[in-house]
């Protein structure tokens, strides 16, 4: 029998929940990579976790109502022809409907179990069953259950009704059909497109460090800045962690030139047929002083009373503590960037 979490406090304490919060958010939820593709792409993943836009289905948008927690949006590669798709928080996190059914610990025959489960419940006009197979194959498993496999980072901003509701009208309205690119349409560059919707002009591509590819660290550390920038927007960050259990464990995010560096396949071979060149992309990384993932943000301690959690359900965006938003501002001349 699994150990499951007594009660709902992780959503209520690390995201801003429809039903204790008046005012909306839009969160980006910068995801670890994991597995055999996340150890040669270490961009890691990227998606919107709007609080008062929920899905009717993985492709009608609408207001949430009472006690509901919003839903959470992205780009996705060969699931059902479409563009983007989105699904209930605590489906997408746990694929599960119920907080009751979170499990405390997880093994890769659970959380396949789960998703199954799930999908045959609510995703079948998406994702058929195939014949001669239990559980279909195909990248759809990325929609539900993402903190089985991976440490999750949230960056959080206010937004307002009106832009909900502009939000829901558009993108109801608009063709969603598959348009993904691993480089130029890809989860990072959906993720952009949605913070730009509501922000505009906040996020941009950094042409030097990331070569002019969109990565989940480039989407996070324009939309931290911007919020830094936007105090009056009450930016906040908070983590999910990776589920305890057999399933391994997910790495850290790399941007595209720091992915190259760090990765000893990439980075040898190009050390030795292209040194000079292979200089300047360390320069470049080193220069740019990357940002990080806040290590430092609040984790949810499930033996915490409600009480507590009610009282403190986000934390604040600490301060530049590695020097990394002054000193980025002072190199983006020499990294070609323009504000």
């Amino acid at each position: 029998m699994h150990r499951k979490i007594p009660f709902f406090c992780l959503l209520l304490l690390l995201l801003p929940s429809a039903c204790l919060r008046a005012h909306a958010s839009a969160s980006l939820l910068l995801e670890e990579p994991f597995g055999a593709f996340g150890a040669l792409n270490p961009t890691g993943h990227a998606a919107i976790y709007l609080d008062r836009v929920c899905a009717e289905t993985p492709t009608l948008l609408r207001r949430c109502g009472p006690g509901e927690s919003g839903a959470v949006i992205s780009r996705y590669h060969r699931v059902g022809g479409y563009d983007w798709l989105a699904i209930p928080l605590l489906p997408y996190l746990y694929a599960v409907q119920y907080a009751s059914d979170v499990p405390h610990y997880a093994d890769a025959k659970l959380e396949a179990r789960l998703r199954n489960r799930y999908r045959e419940a609510h995703l079948l006009a998406y994702v058929p069953d195939q014949p001669g197979v239990e559980m279909p194959g195909g990248e759809w498993t990325q929609l539900i259950g993402a903190s089985y496999d991976r440490k999750i980072y949230g960056y959080e901003l206010d937004t307002t009704p009106e832009q909900d509701n502009r939000f829901i009208q558009t993108f109801n309205s608009a063709h969603n059909r598959a348009h993904f690119n691993l480089l130029f349409r890809n989860c990072a560059n959906f993720s952009a497109n949605v913070i730009d919707f509501y922000f505009p002009r906040s996020v941009r591509r950094n042409f030097l460090v990331d070569a002019g590819i969109m990565t989940p660290k480039q989407v996070a550390y324009r939309f931290v800045r911007y919020g830094r920038r936007h105090q009056a927007l009450h930016p906040k960050t908070f983590v999910i962690p990776q589920v305890p259990g057999t399933i391994r464990r997910s790495r850290n995010v790399n941007g595209v030139i720091e992915s190259l560096i760090k990765t000893k396949p990439y980075v040898l071979p190009l050390a030795l047929l292209h040194p000079y060149f292979t200089g300047t992309l360390v320069a470049a990384y080193f220069g740019d002083r990357r940002f990080q993932p806040d290590s430092t943000a609040q984790v949810f301690d499930p033996a915490l009373p409600p009480a507590a959690v009610l009282a403190e359900q986000t934390v604040p965006l600490p301060a530049a503590q590695a020097g990394w938003l002054s000193e980025t501002t002072d190199t983006q001349a020499s990294s070609g960037e323009s504000e």
